[in-house]
This record gives C-alpha cells, sequence and structure tokens, in this order.
C-alpha cells in the first residue's frame, strides 16, 4: 500500500512539482500560510518543528521562529527543496509508521494531508506520540462530505471533514483544540471547475511555475495578482458562514 501511495504523488506533478515559490505563485497557498504565520507567530518560539506531507513549499519555510526544521513527505521529488540548509531535516516515508522518537517535536504541522490517509487515527497517533507535552499540532483538512467532488477524487482525498468529527479524532489521542478557524470559503469551488480538465489544468500549473521562476517582469505583475485575490479568499474564509467553508484550520496542543 505504501508503494502505491507514493507511486501516486511522486507522479502526481500538482503535488512533486510544488517548489517554494509556490507561496507566491498561488493565491491559495499564499492565504492559508499567511493565516497559519498569524497564528503561529502568535504563539511561542519553537525550537524543534516538523512539517508532515511537506510536499515542495512547507510552511516552516516561511516561519523564523523554529530553530530546527524537519520536512516529511510520502513523495521524495519534493524534498530536494530542502537538502541545503545544515538545520533543515528533509525525509521520506510514511505517516503512520513516523521514524521519530516519542516527544521530538513542539511544534508540528499537517496542511492538507490527513484526508490522504485512509487510516486518519493511526496519523493523529503518531502525531500525538511524536509531539512533546504542551506542544502544538497545526492542522488543515477539507470541510464537509457533502462538498466531496471529482476533484478530491482526482487528487487521492478519502473524505472531507466535519469540525466536531476531526476534534474528536484528535481528543482520543490526548490533543485539545485551542482553536478553529476558516481556511477557504465559497471561492474554493474553482477546485470543482477545474476537475473537469485536470490534465489541461496541471499542464498550465506547469507553465506558470516556469514562466514565474524565469521571468522577472512577470514575477513583479504576478505577485501583485496573487496579493489581491489572497485577501480576497481570507475575507471570504473569515465572513463565509460555517456550512459553506470549504476548508478548516484547527489548533491543537498535547495534554
Amino acid at each position: 500500500m505504501y508503494q502505491m501511495l507514493k507511486s501516486f504523488y511522486d507522479k502526481h506533478k500538482n503535488f512533486s512539482c510544488r517548489t517554494l515559490s509556490e507561496y507566491y505563485i498561488s493565491p491559495g497557498i499564499k492565504c492559508k500560510f499567511d493565516l497559519l504565520k498569524e497564528i503561529v507567530y502568535s504563539r511561542k518560539y519553537f525550537l524543534c518543528g516538523i512539517d508532515l506531507g511537506s510536499s515542495g513549499n512547507s510552511i516552516l519555510f516561511f516561519l523564523d521562529n523554529i530553530k530546527q526544521k524537519s520536512f516529511f513527505d510520502i513523495a521524495s521529488f519534493p524534498l530536494r527543496q530542502y537538502i541545503n540548509d545544515t538545520s533543515w531535516h528533509p525525509l521520506c516515508g510514511d505517516l503512520i509508521r513516523l521514524p521519530y522518537r516519542n516527544e521530538s517535536f513542539d511544534f508540528v504541522s499537517a496542511l492538507d494531508v490527513l484526508e490522504h490517509i485512509k487510516n486518519d487515527d493511526l496519523a493523529i497517533s503518531e502525531i500525538s506520540r511524536i509531539l512533546k507535552k504542551n506542544g502544538i499540532a497545526v492542522i488543515t483538512v477539507p470541510h464537509k462530505m457533502k462538498y466531496y467532488s471529482n476533484q478530491d477524487r482526482i487528487i487521492g482525498h478519502f473524505r472531507r471533514y466535519e469540525i466536531d468529527q476531526i476534534i474528536s479524532h484528535f481528543k482520543k489521542f490526548d490533543l485539545r483544540k485551542l482553536l478553529t478557524f476558516g481556511v477557504y470559503g465559497r471561492l474554493m469551488i474553482i477546485a470543482d471547475i477545474q476537475s473537469r480538465n485536470p490534465k489541461k489544468i496541471e499542464a498550465n500549473l506547469i507553465k506558470l511555475r516556469n514562466k514565474y521562476e524565469s521571468n522577472g517582469i512577470f514575477q513583479k505583475v504576478w505577485k501583485i495578482i496573487v496579493k489581491f485575490l489572497s485577501k480576497l479568499m481570507k475575507i471570504d474564509a473569515k465572513y463565509c458562514s460555517k456550512n459553506r467553508i470549504r476548508n478548516i484550520g484547527l489548533i491543537f496542543m498535547k495534554k
């Protein structure tokens, strides 16, 4: 099963081709990371942090209040982003069998990851195991099964979550909810539209990344567009009713 999943994500260009510049390319990534940065910076300084399912554009890269940063992903190709810094520790593996000692980290993030794992209880138990007492876990997941669509299936989602459901899952493993917030609102309906022609969308995303990273003028213009759209998405998520939120974020503390 692990090899099948690894192959899926290694070959899925939407995951494997992401780079650290994704924050500046994607309004959705910028919106999500900006929300999380505000929340994480309001907490404290962390000694050891890990991003589970980091892909090639980890939130840890954009946080300077974490001293040692570990990056963990089932796909090996995206981890190439993190090999050039002595304080960065990339590792490829399976989230339900984490190769870390108990209570190794005081900060753990798993952003849009749990929905990709068939046995999410095993994954949550591993998050709890490696997290220190009073450590913080930052989680984002897609919200409400009524919104489960072809797009979810294409990118390997087993499920979407109800808020009470995921809080209950974490509570079983001594993780207490501190905060719940909306990440994406109604504007994320665009993902359902994109799912009608996934190969074309994937090819266009790769072209966009290449153009952004090679064309300085385009880069400046695109940053302005992304900044505007990400602010619009933040406003949408903030004022969207709970029933229409498409993606939720949660902060947990280890008891």
